[in-house]
């Protein structure tokens, strides 16, 4: 799968979407959700809570494993996705839609230029 170029991406699999200039809307890639199979958990973050970029700040759960997700960028929780509680496998299903986990409110919107494009993303998975 190709993945949508207007967002921006991790090397530990998540994806990230400007919403508008204050907020961006988190979640994991295709690729990852690929290789966790099918979610049947997804624990998510506090609204409210201060995050680092780097951090573990959510926990997915599949039959196969559990994964980590990190926080792409520095800032405050602002919303998360209720949904994921009882339809865990949103993000299998859509995980650039509905299957979103968490929106951010950042601390330095400069911390995106560390993020990597579409390209490069595709570039770093065929690698691993």
């Amino acid at each position: 799968m190709q993945e949508p170029k207007n967002l921006k991406y991790t090397k530990t699999h998540e994806w990230v979407k400007q919403e508008d200039k204050d907020i961006l809307t988190v979640g994991i890639t295709h690729h990852a959700q690929h290789l966790l199979g099918e979610l049947v958990f997804v624990e998510l973050p506090t609204v409210g809570q201060s995050v680092s970029q780097g951090k573990e700040i959510a926990v997915v759960e599949s039959v196969k494993a559990a994964s980590d997700v990190y926080a792409p960028i520095s800032g405050q929780v602002v919303n998360i996705n209720e949904r994921l509680r009882g339809t865990p496998n949103l993000v299998n299903t859509d995980p650039y839609g509905e299957g979103w986990v968490f929106r951010i409110k950042p601390e330095r919107r400069e911390d995106l230029n560390n993020l990597l494009g579409a390209l490069e993303y595709e570039a770093h998975i065929n690698r691993i």
